[in-house]
């Protein structure tokens, strides 16, 4: 599978500069991180929750969860609850299930990033298969989510 063409867009567009890392099939974030040598921590790991104003991303690394209460609070949206699956697949199309790139902005969503990873040298980002990673040094990460 390619980079989805939204993806592709959207690193042309803003010039970014990224090296893709192929691992081995996996079936989710933390199994990709393990395929593909990379601390869980330096993985963000894209999170769709949703409410009835419609839907947004959170980012955060492969080893943590979403405090679904922060984020809320952070976004003065009450009740934001996890999208489901099918929710998922019809805003990706062209991406497998469970690699949704962690740069919700390329397909028109809000998107909310975890400090932490900020203050990462490397992240990485499922690029929208089971078998690559997208390699952003911290510079071009930051200039991404801004």
């Amino acid at each position: 599978m390619s980079v989805p063409d939204r993806l592709s867009s959207f690193l042309l567009v803003h010039d970014a500069d990224y090296d893709l890392q192929p691992h081995r099939h996996s079936r989710g974030s933390s199994d990709s991180a393990h395929a593909a040598h990379v601390p869980p921590h330096q993985l963000a790991k894209a999170v769709v929750l949703e409410d009835d104003a419609g839907c947004v991303m959170a980012v955060v690394p492969a080893d943590r969860y979403v405090r679904l209460g922060r984020v809320s609070q952070l976004l003065a949206r009450q009740h934001l609850r996890l999208a489901d699956e099918n929710r998922i697949a019809a805003l990706f199309p062209d991406c497998e299930r469970g690699a949704v790139p962690a740069l919700g902005m390329a397909w028109g969503l809000e998107t909310v990033v975890d400090d932490e990873l900020e203050n990462l040298s490397v992240v990485y980002i499922e690029c929208g298969d089971h078998e690559r990673l997208l390699r952003l040094e911290h510079r071009q990460f930051h200039a991404l989510m801004r």
